[in-house]
């Protein structure tokens, strides 16, 4: 969590863009039942708008700032979403004026004790504060080992250290505000062995390794799989259980 920018994605910003999985609409829906006011929503690290649009059902404007301006420019376009190349921790929008400050698996990127003042500039007093991360999908007892052992083992030297952050949840990291109760939520979707593969090739492990040895593990995965996966084109369920850690801006629970 640095002060300057880690730049894992834009490299493949289109390739995010089409691969990543769409959060659900409860999601959304969660965070709007939690504010006072609908007007406007500051979305933080948005990537391509992922979570960008499915606030903008539920708010009459969506702020999405991303510090890549490839992530930017492969961003899911709505009338209601506008989009900014801006770091999260200097957004641009005015004091006071946000009725949720949201960041979607972003957070372990950011100068949190930065993002906080942020948070605390422009969010209006009792606007809702909420990070949300997912960690390793599931699908299937027969798949999950293959794809653990390449998330824990032939990986593990090539994430970078912020993902042990996304693992807790964010849990332990600080978030001074006054914490709310969060409900469990699921984000699921339906895809055929070349869509999860495409996948995993967007995540920041795979590319490093490319980067430093020249070879990507996801031809032998892909041939391991298959002999357990049927036809490749089969759809099957991928589950990923949500992390949100909730707060009230403006209600510190420090000094």
């Amino acid at each position: 969590m640095s002060a300057g920018f880690k730049d894992h994605f834009s490299g493949h910003a289109a390739q995010y863009a089409e691969a990543r999985p769409i959060y659900p609409h409860s999601l959304a829906q969660v965070l709007a039942e939690r504010v006072e006011r609908r007007g406007m929503a500051l979305d933080c690290g948005c990537g391509s708008g992922q979570l960008s649009l499915l606030l903008a059902d539920h708010f009459e404007r969506v702020v999405a700032t991303d510090a890549s301006a490839e992530q930017i420019a492969n961003a899911f376009q709505h009338p209601r979403v506008t989009y900014r190349v801006a770091p999260a921790e200097r957004s641009g929008v005015p004091d006071g004026s946000a009725d949720l400050v949201a960041a979607a698996q972003a957070a372990h990127w950011f100068d949190l004790p930065a993002f906080w003042r942020e948070v605390t500039r422009v969010a209006r007093p009792g606007g809702l504060v909420a990070l949300v991360s997912y960690g390793l999908l599931k699908i299937a007892d027969d798949l999950d080992p293959l794809i653990d052992d390449l998330y824990h083992s032939t990986l593990e030297t090539y994430w970078p250290p912020e993902r042990q952050i996304v693992e807790s949840g964010y849990r332990f990291i600080d978030f001074p505000f006054e914490e709310l109760p969060a409900p469990a939520v699921e984000m699921t979707t339906q895809w055929s062995l070349p869509q999860l593969i495409h996948y995993l090739s967007t995540w920041s492990a795979i590319k490093a390794m490319e980067k430093a040895t020249g070879g990507s593990p996801l031809p032998d995965l892909t041939e391991r799989l298959t002999v357990r996966w049927g036809p490749p084109n089969r759809k099957r369920l991928v589950r990923w259980p949500l992390a949100l850690r909730l707060g009230r801006a403006g209600q510190p629970t420090k000094p």
